[in-house]
């Protein structure tokens, strides 16, 4: 049995933190709002995230964060990555050195332009790190729905340690060394994710959803290369699996936003009645400011970034995509071999 706290109580670190319980795991969960802490512990159910799964009696739910930090051997991030400084900043006090940080946030700070990782570098240079990332929706791992995910960490036995603690029957971890790579792929799948929405929205079928998402993972690996990636992570469960389980799911809070925009709806419309945090839209942001400082070409990217910040018409978008240069498809080479710690 380890000591674990969950930082967050949204529907990923809910069914984590369940998940963990089942392992046998002693799992604190802090949730910054206090209302919905007070319902989760009465009902046993995080209602407003993850309805209808029942919260264990041994998962203490709790709105005060050094409860949740304490003494625990392993913590896990559990909240929106623009969030994470500042949730750190505020708390890194109650850190200990030896306790390992699993970040399972998805995203690029916007100003910085920094990974989840660099953060947590920046604010507790000392602690072991590794992130958690995969095709894995909160709504299925919580009802036990085989899953498998990556675990990347610089220390491979870091990363075998996250692997066993998180494993079961019903949720499989493979274990990676690039951090990078598994990081950008979590990240940059959610804004393919709000283009193949957009797609939906606008009644495209599947040939354009194929097209987006082949060409996509493309875009992503062109910048996760340039970064310092091992360009084969793509081809894995945090790149192509993670991009293919975003994109066709209606789980998917990017994918939903974007049907409501290739609906007509706002920006803001979407996002309200979507009703979570929908990472994409700010990683859009920074993907598109990383792809002109490192001189990367992400065509999608663009667009996307043209459609949500400057209100360009979805449609003229596509034919932009359409009426590119003509190129050959195999432009892009897998240069890297598989490389062990």
């Amino acid at each position: 049995m380890n000591n674990i706290g969950v930082i967050g109580g949204g529907s990923w670190g809910t069914a984590l933190a369940i998940l963990l319980s089942n392992n046998n795991h002693k799992v604190d969960i802090w949730v910054r709002d206090k209302r919905q802490m007070e319902q989760m512990r009465e009902h046993r159910e995080n209602s407003k995230y993850l309805p209808e799964v029942t919260i264990s009696e041994s998962i203490n739910v709790t709105d005060d964060i050094s409860e949740a930090i304490y003494n625990k051997d392993l913590l896990v991030l559990s909240i929106p990555s623009h969030g994470v400084r500042e949730v750190l900043n505020n708390h890194k006090n109650l850190f200990n050195k030896e306790q390992i940080i699993v970040n399972v946030a998805k995203g690029i700070e916007n100003d910085t332009l920094l990974r989840i990782s660099e953060i947590v570098g920046e604010i507790l240079p000392d602690n072991p790190y590794a992130v958690l990332s995969g095709p894995s929706h909160a709504e299925e791992v919580a009802r036990n729905m085989p899953t498998t995910v990556v675990a990347a960490s610089l220390d491979k036995r870091v990363a075998e340690y996250v692997q066993d603690i998180f494993m079961s029957p019903f949720f499989r971890v493979y274990t990676n060394p690039d951090v990078i790579g598994v990081e950008l792929g979590g990240s940059l799948k959610n804004v393919i994710a709000l283009g193949a929405g957009v797609s939906d929205g606008l009644e495209y079928g599947d040939n354009t959803k194929a097209a987006l998402m082949t060409r996509g993972i493309t875009e992503i690996a062109r910048l996760g290369e340039k970064l310092g990636a091992n360009s084969l992570t793509f081809s894995g469960l945090a790149g192509i699996g993670d991009l293919i389980v975003t994109c066709t799911s209606m789980h998917s809070r990017n994918r939903r936003a974007g049907i409501l925009i290739g609906q007509g709806k706002t920006l803001e419309e979407a996002i309200k009645s979507v009703g979570m945090v929908v990472e994409g839209i700010k990683t859009t942001r920074s993907t598109y400011e990383l792809a002109k400082k490192y001189d990367v070409i992400m065509p999608i990217t663009k667009e996307i970034y043209e459609v949500l910040y400057e209100g360009k018409d979805v449609k003229n978008s596509v034919v932009n995509l359409m009426l590119r240069d003509k190129k050959h498809e195999m432009e892009d080479v897998i240069k890297h071999q598989i490389k062990d710690w």
